[in-house]
């Protein structure tokens, strides 16, 4: 069995798949050490869940670049944001045994600070709508601060009052319609926990959620303690290079403020596998894990229909995690984090009990999914690499053929070759495109799909251009250019 985990570790650090201009294309596979160069990454941690287990842990490279400690299982990253879903462990725990409600108006609980009113209207903001994104609330995220600044407290945070360096968090558009991810909303729900409980919100963490699922290397203590700081990896925001004083410190705890290990996170995600499939639950009970990991109605006390927080792509938000991939074994469940050099990914499948937790001190996002995608691939997980589209047979496409027409006067071609479309623009060779429905086709070649449109009668009236330019990983600019057909 050991050797048989080994071979599996090899097999991830061995197969690291860049990505390339190309959407679902990958350029040969590189090793973790080759891509740590590259990517200006000194050292990374992952812990991978297999059939509802942590089945290993492992430290790869060193805590700070041209130093030889090395990252162990055991050293500390910031999870940066992955802080919001631990910390919504924290409320759900508390709601759970009756302590709190999720649908109450958190100024209910709020006793050292109140939810702003905006002239004379006071927004009603719940405990479900800050852990799913949904109040309303501004500030993003969080900066940090170095170890020379002084440090805010919780409220001159909420209030934008100095040494804070970020704005004051309030309310400024309708809560419970749109999604907006918001550190500040979190800050608000860390302060009902605080003013609810009287004590200070590490040692509430550590009570309600940290100590249950064992998270001994694990702490939301800011600034971090010195005997915890031997242990810490050091941030590297750009090219490697360490950053002064070693790491930020973000007061803005539950938002953005726990350190801890690839490992302690992968605690977490088992923890709410073995819940959900029916293992004797240390804290949460199934119904509560299910909750949190059901799409929030968006305004669930005024009883709105079946309208729910999408995301796009399939995602939606739930109570601290976001979660995607339908319904079956694809489903999963997930969080990232992004500090001052520090990144961090957490990604568990619900349903067939497998996952992962890659943590970097970078800010390289680019290379946890490269070491993702090795994971998935090693352990065959669902849906990760895109499905050959398929192809259709079509006959009569000669009916698609013709000059179609933008109104600024762009002209594209459409000819068909023995069954076979291609599409010529401006001085351009002509190029083909696949059929995968009568009306839907897309190049192999290049990062474009053309839609048709049709009247009533069946005829080819117009077709639609699409281009996605992979700017980055996380970004895409789509372009779409509709043309009518002319003759």
């Amino acid at each position: 069995m050991l050797q048989s985990i080994e071979q599996r570790i090899e097999g991830v650090i061995n197969n690291l798949l860049p990505a390339t201009a190309l959407e679902g294309k990958f350029g040969l596979p590189k090793t973790l050490s080759e891509q740590l160069a590259h990517h200006h990454t000194p050292g990374i941690s992952i812990a991978v869940i297999n059939d509802f287990k942590i089945e290993w842990a492992r430290g790869f490279g060193v805590c700070e670049a041209k130093t030889t400690r090395e990252v162990t299982p055991n050293t500390l990253f910031q999870a940066a944001s992955i802080s919001k879903p631990v910390f919504a462990l924290a409320v759900m725990h508390l709601a759970q045994q009756g302590r709190l409600n999720l649908d109450e108006d958190v100024n209910t609980y709020l006793t050292s600070w109140r939810v702003p009113a905006i002239a004379d209207w006071q927004p009603r903001i719940t405990l479900r709508q800050l852990l799913s994104h949904t109040a309303g609330f501004t500030v993003h995220g969080f900066p940090g601060y170095s170890n020379s600044d002084p440090l805010p407290t919780t409220l001159q945070v909420l209030n934008g009052e100095p040494p804070a360096n970020t704005d004051k968090v309030e309310v400024n558009i309708i809560p419970g319609l749109h999604h907006r991810y918001s550190g500040g909303g979190i800050t608000v729900a860390q302060q009902v926990l605080v003013d609810l409980l009287k004590q200070p919100f590490s040692e509430i963490m550590r009570e309600l959620v940290l100590d249950p699922l064992g998270m001994t290397n694990s702490t939301y203590q800011q600034p971090l303690p010195n005997d915890w700081s031997e242990k810490a990896a050091t941030a590297h925001p750009f090219s490697g290079v360490p950053l002064e004083g070693k790491y930020h410190i973000y007061p803005e705890m539950a938002a953005a403020g726990l350190w801890t290990t690839a490992s302690d996170l992968a605690k977490v995600g088992v923890e709410l596998l073995r819940v959900l499939h029916g293992f004797s639950p240390s804290v949460w009970s199934k119904e509560t894990v299910e909750e949190m990991l059901r799409p929030q109605q968006i305004e669930q006390t005024q009883g709105a229909n079946e309208s729910f927080v999408g995301l796009g792509n399939g995602l939606f938000v739930g109570l601290g995690f976001f979660a995607g991939g339908g319904i079956g074994d694809g489903f999963y469940f997930f969080h990232s984090g992004k500090n001052k050099g520090f990144v961090a990914l957490m990604r568990v499948y619900a349903h067939i009990g497998k996952g992962a937790v890659v943590m970097l001190n970078s800010n390289e996002v680019e290379l946890i999914q490269e070491v993702m995608r090795a994971i998935a691939l090693e352990y065959d997980w669902p849906d990760v690499f895109e499905k050959e589209k398929p192809i259709i047979t079509l006959s009569q496409t000669e009916k698609y053929s013709g000059l179609y027409s933008t109104k600024s006067g762009l002209q594209f071609k459409v000819v068909t070759q023995n069954e076979n479309l291609f599409i010529q623009f401006d001085q351009q060779p002509p190029l083909q495109f696949f059929p995968t429905s009568e009306l839907e086709f897309f190049a192999k070649t290049v990062n474009t799909s053309i839609c048709f449109e049709r009247d009533d009668t069946g005829n080819i009236t117009a077709m639609t251009l699409s281009q996605a330019g992979v700017t980055s990983l996380r970004q895409q600019a789509d372009k779409q250019i509709r043309a009518e057909r002319r003759e």
